[in-house]
């Protein structure tokens, strides 16, 4: 009998642990190649080795536009409007409720431990490659707010709108210095940026859904369109999902090849790592526990061993936006109404970024603390609303909390330049941030299926009086 019970629970979590063996062999193996040469692997080098990583994750990157549009349109457009607004309210209560503790529990943890105090100061390096974006706080919450709207889906697609602001003639850029004080006189221009305009697209399939809903049945043969196509990517997903193993373990190991220097996680850095990893920590398995179980009543633990193969993609990949495939995968097996899961998670994944949130905020008063700069309360709430606004405009790609920490950095007056005072362990915080993003999602998911539970079942026995009336009409 136990080892019938052995066989099934391995053959049922066999794919998580073949992911888990993929993160810790590529562990191995960048340390093992670390050691061969003394002298470093080339970037060139280091392109090959990633090269089998880089094509898992553009497999996933492939699925992501038509997965969104199909599953949220397909997921509303089954619901009744009535339903769908309080899935969507209780979605937005969600997200907005576990954005803000993050934010709340990473400014306490940093200004209780101040490990910017800590140690010897940093040094900033040379020889970086981060180029300072000369824009506004508020051109870049007005950005936020015309991607929802994008004038062309097709260029939604493949870029996203962006503020760019042309300095005068002669302008030399000053290093040491914040934004230029006449930077709100600069000639206002604009350019699309790579990367798909997620939100505006969550925002044309929700009205999209809305307008099926509405409908009825005329408009019953493009929503089921939008549900075979939802259908088709998750069986697409599953065959993806099985390299996960293989992509993780050469993206791991590749990643390793390309940090320069490992003792940064000591020290200082070590401290300021420590903060985040503990915040990180705390708001999973604390604050996302304590929300589970008031809304639920029940423990969430269960639900996360559930969720293994999505914790270990996320950390492998650092992309919630591709790992959004397979938390929509893991959700179906895991028992959770569809309608729910295709309508919350991708949601989630477009604007929930807990994570990002909490080391924003986190890394702002850690490098005002470096710099000696005293923050007044004022301060601190403006990093707050700040650091919120700037994970919800943060792409679900890997660091991408580096480019919006320029916004954050800019509310307390330092120079963009700092960011690269915790570029050196970025690449794996951003690996624990996003696994923190996705969980949270994932755990929404959970939530807002069982507060719903009771008005799915109503709008599906609706649904069943419906077709048999219409069955007996047609007998008859």
């Amino acid at each position: 009998m136990a080892p019938r019970r052995f066989k099934s629970c391995l053959s049922e979590n066999l794919l998580t642990i073949l992911t888990i063996l993929g993160v810790v062999g590529g562990t191995v193996l960048g340390f093992i190649l670390r050691n061969v040469r003394e002298d470093g692997w080339s970037a060139r080098e280091i392109m090959y080795i990633q090269f089998t990583g880089d094509l898992y994750l553009r497999m996933l990157k492939a699925l992501i536009l038509p997965l969104i549009v199909s599953s949220i349109v397909s997921a509303i457009g089954s619901l009744d409007l009535s339903l769908s607004g309080k899935i969507g309210a209780r979605s937005i209560y969600y997200y907005s409720t576990t954005t803000v503790c993050a934010v709340i529990l990473g400014i306490v943890l940093v200004l209780v431990i101040r490990p910017g105090e800590i140690g010897t100061p940093s040094e900033i390096t040379e020889g970086n490659n981060t180029a300072t974006r000369y824009v506004l706080t508020e051109d870049t919450m007005l950005d936020l707010i015309r991607n929802l709207f994008p004038p062309n889906l097709i260029q939604a697609c493949t870029g996203q709108y962006r503020t760019v602001l042309i300095p005068p003639e002669g302008f030399v850029p000053d290093p040491n210095a914040t934004m230029p004080d006449d930077i709100g006189s600069w000639e206002i221009s604009s350019k699309y940026g790579d990367g798909t305009n997620t939100l505006g697209l969550v925002i044309f399939g929700i009205v999209m859904g809305i307008t099926l809903a509405k409908m009825g049945d005329l408009g019953k043969p493009l929503l089921d369109f939008f549900n075979a196509l939802s259908e088709a990517m998750m069986i697409i997903t599953n065959w993806v999902v099985w390299l996960s193993p293989i992509g993780v373990m050469f993206l791991v190991a590749s990643k390793l090849l390309e940090i320069k220097d490992l003792s940064a996680i000591l020290g200082q850095m070590g401290v300021y790592f420590m903060v985040v990893l503990l915040g990180l920590f705390l708001h999973g398995f604390g604050t996302l526990s304590i929300i589970y179980y008031v809304c639920t009543r029940e423990l969430p633990f269960k639900a996360i061993a559930q969720m293994g193969q999505v914790l270990v993609t996320a950390f492998g990949t650092a992309s919630s936006s591709a790992t959004l495939p397979i938390t929509l995968q893991c959700l179906d097996r895991m028992g959770l109404d569809p309608r729910i899961t295709r309508f919350v998670v991708p949601i989630g994944a477009t604007i929930n970024m807990d994570g990002t949130a909490l080391y924003e905020a986190v890394a702002a008063i850690f490098i005002s603390q470096v710099r000696g700069l005293k923050l007044s309360i004022v301060n601190v709430i403006a990093i707050s609303v700040t650091a919120t606004a700037a994970s919800i405009g943060a792409a679900g790609i890997p660091q991408a909390g580096l480019v919006t920490m320029v916004m954050v950095l800019d509310t307390v007056g330092l120079p963009s330049k700092d960011v690269i005072l915790i570029i050196a362990v970025d690449w794996l915080l951003d690996r624990f941030r996003t696994t923190i993003n996705v969980m949270c999602d994932a755990l929404g998911a959970c939530i807002i299926e069982k507060m719903s539970k009771g008005e799915l079942a109503a709008a599906d026995q609706l649904e069943e009086n419906v077709e048999l009336t219409h069955l007996r009409k047609a007998e008859a």
